[in-house]
C-alpha cells in the first residue's frame, strides 16, 4: 500500500529540502574536478628569496622532534626558524636548544605574557612575526614532519600562482583505526561546506585554511594587521585567510599531501574534543551562513544513510517505494505514491557522491584500510559534532582556559 497521507507531505519536503542538499554540494565539488595535483617538494631549493619559519609551542616535548628534523633539512629560501614558546615546562625549550645547536637558522623565542583576547597560538605567531626578517612567513604547527624540499615548494606554488597567502592541507599519518572511522568524516563536513584542497582564490566567505602549513607574503601580513584580526578565534587560520581575502589579498588553498605528514591527535575521542571545538568555523563565518552550512550537512551527510536504512525496512515491511497512483488520486495520494521514490533516489545520490568523494581524498592518509572505506558509517556522529560545536561555545583547549567566548588555544 502506498505511504500513509499524513506522512506523504513531510516525506515529500525532506525529500526535496535533500535535493536542494544535494545540488549545493556538487556545486562546491564540481570546481574539483579541475583543482590543482598535490604540490611536490623542491629538494633543490629556491635561491631568490627569504622564509622564515613560525613554530608556537607549549608543552610539545613528545612530537616537536620529528617537526625540528624536517626543517633541519630544507635548503634555500628557509633562513632561520622561529620557535616561539610560551615557558614549557615538558622538555619542549630543551629540545629546540639542541636542535639549535645543531643548526643555527633555529632560534628559541619566549612571547610575552598572553595579552587579554588573544588566542595562546595567536600571540605566539604575532610574536614570531616581530621578529621574522625573511619576505614570506611560514606558520606551522608543531606536530607537523616537513618533507625535505617542503619550504621552498610552498613558495614556489604561490609564485605559480600569483598569491599572496596560501595554506595546505596535510597527509594525516599515525591514525589508531578509530582515528581513521571518525576523522574522515568530520573532514568531508569541512569539504562539503567550503570545496576540495586545490581552491585557488575562491570568494572571501569560501576561502578555506589550513594552520599547519600557512604561508603568507610578510609585508602583506603586517599591512592587514599581522595576526591581531584572528587573535580570538576558535580558527585562527580561516579567520585571518578571509580577512585577507576580503582586503584584496590573493588567498589559496592547495593539496600539501607530499610536502608534510601530522598527526594531530593521539586518539578518535581526542580528535572529536579537540578538532571538533573547532571545526564549525563559527569565528570565521556570519551566522546565517554557518546555519545554511550546519542544514547542508545535516541534510546532504548525516542523514543518508539512516534514511536508506529506514527506506530498506519499509521495503521488507511491504509499503511499495515505486508506486503509481491511480488516475483521478488526489495530491495527498499521489504524493504518497511518488515521495518514497524522490527520497530514495535522493539519498542514493547523495550516498554516491560521499563515496565519490571518499575515493578522492584517499590520498591524504597515510594508512586507509577497512576503517578509511567504512568512514561514512561515523557521518552521523560527524554531523552530531558540527551542530555541537556551533550551539556550545568552548572556553578551553589544550591546557589553558579563557574568560572570553571565542578565544581557544592550540
Amino acid at each position: 500500500m502506498p505511504l500513509a497521507p499524513a506522512l506523504a507531505v513531510p516525506v515529500a519536503l525532506l525529500a526535496l529540502a535533500q535535493g536542494a542538499a544535494l545540488v549545493g554540494v556538487v556545486r562546491r565539488l564540481l570546481p574539483g574536478r579541475r583543482r590543482t595535483p598535490p604540490v611536490a617538494p623542491l629538494p633543490g631549493g629556491v635561491h631568490d628569496t627569504s622564509v622564515s619559519v613560525v613554530v608556537a609551542t607549549l608543552n610539545e616535548a613528545h612530537r616537536i622532534a620529528p617537526c625540528l628534523a624536517g626543517l633541519r633539512a630544507q635548503t634555500a629560501p628557509l633562513c632561520e626558524t622561529l620557535v616561539v614558546d610560551s615557558r614549557s615546562t615538558d622538555g619542549t625549550r630543551a629540545l629546540v636548544e639542541a636542535a639549535g645547536r645543531e643548526d643555527p637558522r633555529i632560534r628559541l623565542l619566549t612571547d610575552d605574557p598572553l595579552p587579554p583576547g588573544w588566542v595562546g597560538k595567536v600571540w605566539a605567531l604575532e610574536t614570531g612575526l616581530r621578529h621574522a626578517r625573511g619576505e614570506w612567513v611560514l606558520g606551522i604547527d608543531a606536530d607537523t614532519e616537513p618533507e625535505p624540499g617542503m619550504v621552498a615548494a610552498v613558495v614556489a606554488a604561490a609564485r605559480t600562482h600569483d598569491l599572496d597567502v596560501v595554506s595546505f592541507a596535510p597527509c594525516f599519518a599515525g591514525q589508531t583505526a578509530g582515528e581513521r572511522l571518525l576523522q574522515p568524516a568530520m573532514l568531508t563536513t569541512l569539504v562539503y561546506r567550503v570545496g576540495a584542497a586545490g581552491d585557488v582564490r575562491g570568494t572571501p566567505e569560501r576561502v578555506m585554511a589550513n594552520g599547519q602549513c600557512f604561508l603568507a607574503r610578510r609585508e602583506v601580513l603586517v599591512r592587514h594587521g599581522g595576526y591581531a584580526p584572528a587573535r580570538a578565534s576558535w580558527c585562527d587560520d580561516v579567520t585571518l585567510a578571509r580577512h585577507l581575502a576580503r582586503r584584496g589579498a590573493r588567498v589559496g588553498f592547495l593539496d600539501g599531501s607530499r610536502l608534510y605528514r601530522v598527526r594531530s591527535y593521539a586518539s578518535a575521542g581526542e580528535a572529536w574534543r579537540e578538532w571538533g571545538r573547532s571545526f564549525d568555523l563559527s569565528d570565521a563565518s556570519a551566522p546565517a551562513r554557518q546555519a545554511l552550512d550546519v542544514a547542508l550537512v545535516v541534510l546532504a551527510q548525516g542523514v543518508p544513510l539512516a534514511l536508506l536504512l529506514v527506506l530498506g525496512v519499509l521495503a521488507a515491511a511491504g509499503v511499495p517505494l515505486l508506486d503509481r497512483a491511480p488516475a483521478g488520486s488526489d495530491l495527498a495520494r499521489r504524493l504518497g505514491a511518488l515521495a518514497p521514490a524522490a527520497l530514495l533516489a535522493v539519498n542514493l545520490a547523495l550516498l554516491g557522491v560521499r563515496l565519490g568523494l571518499l575515493a578522492a581524498t584517499r590520498g591524504s592518509y597515510a594508512r586507509r584500510g577497512l576503517p578509511y572505506w567504512a568512514s561514512p558509517l561515523a557521518d552521523p556522529a560527524a554531523a552530531l559534532r558540527l551542530c555541537l560545536s556551533t550551539v556550545r561555545r568552548p572556553r578551553a583547549w589544550r591546557g589553558r582556559r579563557y574568560a572570553v567566548a571565542g578565544a581557544g588555544s592550540r
